[in-house]
């Protein structure tokens, strides 16, 4: 199979470099950032992030091939940031972003546990008047 080993598209080895960064000669404050071992998921949130600030002009990602666990990210400022710095900015506030979300799930989830024995009803249809479903089984019980 063509496909490399699974522990090769996310583990970074001895020398490699996870970021590496080359300017772009004929677009003006513009770099195209080749991000090693990372794939889709990464590449839009930081597309998007990147895009959200206003010193920024252009932001796109590719993955070239998906055999290779890399995306390519160009982003292009209006030269009052380089792009290195847009991108450091905009990791720092995804990064918080991220941690905002876990800290939330994670109360949301303490909540659930403590609420304790509330049974639950996906369906809304406890209560009066409620038909069809009356099993205690959703259509996932076989």
């Amino acid at each position: 199979m063509n496909a490399p080993n699974r522990f090769e598209l996310f583990v970074i080895e001895d020398g490699e470099k996870a970021v590496e960064v080359s300017e772009d000669t004929k677009i003006p404050n513009a770099a195209t950032f080749k991000i090693l071992k990372q794939d889709h998921t990464l590449g839009n949130m930081v597309r998007a992030q990147v895009l959200a600030m206003p010193q920024v002009l252009f932001a796109g990602y590719k993955v070239p091939h998906p055999l290779h666990p890399y995306f390519l990210l160009k982003i292009q400022t209006d030269g009052t940031m380089t792009p290195q710095a847009v991108l450091e900015q905009a990791c720092t506030k995804l990064i918080a972003t991220i941690s905002s979300l876990e800290a939330k799930f994670k109360r949301e989830f303490s909540f659930k546990l403590t609420e304790g024995n509330v049974p639950e009803d996906p369906y809304g249809t406890a209560g009066a008047g409620a038909q069809g479903w009356g099993t205690g089984k959703d259509y996932l019980d076989f």
